[in-house]
C-alpha cells in the first residue's frame, strides 16, 4: 500500500480544481490509499468523492492536525497550497512531497508591469505535476464534483416558470472588483431573455433581491430603470441565493441549461458538469490559469484597458475609481 496525503486548505473552486489530482492518483498508482487535508468549513465539497479513502480537517488548532497526521506514516505528500501551514506539515511529517508552484513572481509582473511571463497552462495542468514522481499522467475526464442523492433538487422545489429550462447565473464573488455591479447584473439578465435562477449565498441575497425586484416591474423597481434597455420578454427571475447549501446549489447549477458565472467556486463546479459557461472576469484574468476546465466556454472581459489586471486577487472597490473593467464590459454572446 502507497500512503499519499494531498492537501489543499482553501477555497471552494480551488479545492474543486484538485480533483483531477485525487482521481488520478488514485486510479494510477498501485495500492494508493488517498487521505485529503482541507479545513473543516469546505467538507461538502470532498466528503462525497469516492477516490478519497480518508479525510483530514483544519478545525481550531494546527498542532492537533499535525499529531493527527504523523500518526498515518504516509509515503507522499502532494502540497497544491503552498503556504506556512502546509510548510509546518510537511516539516513535522518527514515524508517525500511535491509542492505546486505559485507562480508569485509572474503574477507580479503581469500585474504591476504588465510583462507576460505566465505558462500558457491552466492550474490544474500544473497541479498534476506534484504527482509525476509518482508516475500519474493526466486523463481526459476534467473535474468531478459529487452531490449525494439527498441534496439533488428536485425541479417541481423550483418555480414552474423555470421548470422546462432554466439559466444559473451566479452572482457572488469573493471580492467586489470580481463581480458586476447591480446595475451591469440587471443588465445581463435582460439580454439573457430566459428563465433565471440566481445563486449564491447569503451575502448575496441583498443583490439578487434588488434584481428579482426590477424584474417584478413593480413601482419599486422603477428608480432602477434609468439608463437601463430592457428587453423584459422571457427574464424570469427566481432568487435562490442563500436558500440552498452549496451541493443543492450544484444540483441546480447541473441541471441549468447554461451558466454564468464570475470568476467563482461555482464557475468550476459548473465545468464539473461539463456546462457550456459564460465566465465573466473583472480585475483578474483568465491567464492566471483559472478559467473554466475542460467545458465549452465564452470569456467576457474588457481587454482594452492597461491597468487590467490590478490584483491577482481582487479588491473591496476598484483603486482607480472608474471600475471600467466592469462597467464598459460588452456582454457579446447569443443563446439561441
Amino acid at each position: 500500500m502507497t500512503k499519499i496525503l494531498i492537501i489543499r486548505f482553501s477555497s471552494i473552486g480551488d479545492i474543486v480544481l484538485t480533483t483531477p489530482v485525487i482521481r488520478n492518483v488514485k486510479t494510477q498508482v498501485e495500492n494508493a490509499e488517498v487521505h485529503y487535508c482541507t479545513k473543516y468549513q469546505f467538507k461538502e465539497i470532498i466528503e462525497n468523492n469516492p477516490y478519497i479513502d480518508k479525510i483530514h480537517y483544519l478545525k481550531d488548532s494546527m498542532g492537533d492536525l499535525v499529531s493527527a497526521l504523523k500518526k498515518e506514516n504516509y509515503d507522499y505528500i502532494i502540497d497544491l497550497h503552498k503556504n506556512l501551514r502546509t510548510k509546518i506539515i510537511k516539516t513535522r511529517l518527514a515524508a517525500r512531497s511535491a509542492s505546486f508552484k505559485k507562480l508569485n513572481k509572474e503574477k507580479w509582473l503581469m500585474v504591476n508591469l504588465k510583462i507576460n511571463k505566465l505558462p500558457n497552462r491552466h492550474i490544474v495542468d500544473r497541479y498534476m505535476e506534484t504527482a509525476q514522481p509518482l508516475g500519474v499522467k493526466m486523463d481526459n475526464l476534467g473535474l468531478d464534483y459529487f452531490i449525494p442523492d439527498k441534496d439533488n433538487v428536485p425541479m417541481d422545489w423550483l418555480p414552474e416558470s423555470h421548470r422546462k429550462e432554466y439559466v444559473a447565473y451566479a452572482i457572488g464573488a469573493q471580492h467586489n472588483t470580481k463581480k458586476l455591479p447591480l446595475n451591469r447584473m440587471i443588465e445581463l439578465c435582460d439580454k439573457i431573455n430566459k428563465p433565471i435562477v440566481l445563486l449564491g449565498g447569503p451575502g448575496d441575497n441583498e443583490t439578487a433581491m434588488a434584481i428579482e425586484q426590477f424584474f417584478e416591474k413593480s413601482d419599486k423597481s422603477e428608480p432602477m430603470e434609468e439608463g437601463l434597455v430592457k428587453l423584459n420578454k422571457k427574464t424570469v427571475i427566481y432568487n435562490a441565493c442563500g436558500k440552498f447549501n452549496l451541493n443543492q446549489s450544484a444540483s441546480l447549477v447541473k441541471q441549468a441549461r447554461y451558466v454564468f458565472s464570475h470568476d467563482t467556486g461555482l464557475m468550476h463546479i459548473a465545468a464539473a458538469f461539463k456546462k457550456e459557461i459564460f465566465s465573466i472576469w473583472g480585475n483578474t484574468i483568465p491567464m492566471f490559469g483559472m478559467y473554466p476546465y475542460r467545458t465549452h466556454f465564452t470569456i467576457l472581459e474588457n481587454n482594452k484597458l492597461d491597468c487590467r489586471p490590478c490584483s491577482k486577487i481582487g479588491y473591496d472597490k476598484c483603486p482607480k475609481g472608474h471600475f471600467k473593467c466592469m462597467n464598459n464590459l460588452v456582454f457579446d454572446f447569443f443563446l439561441p
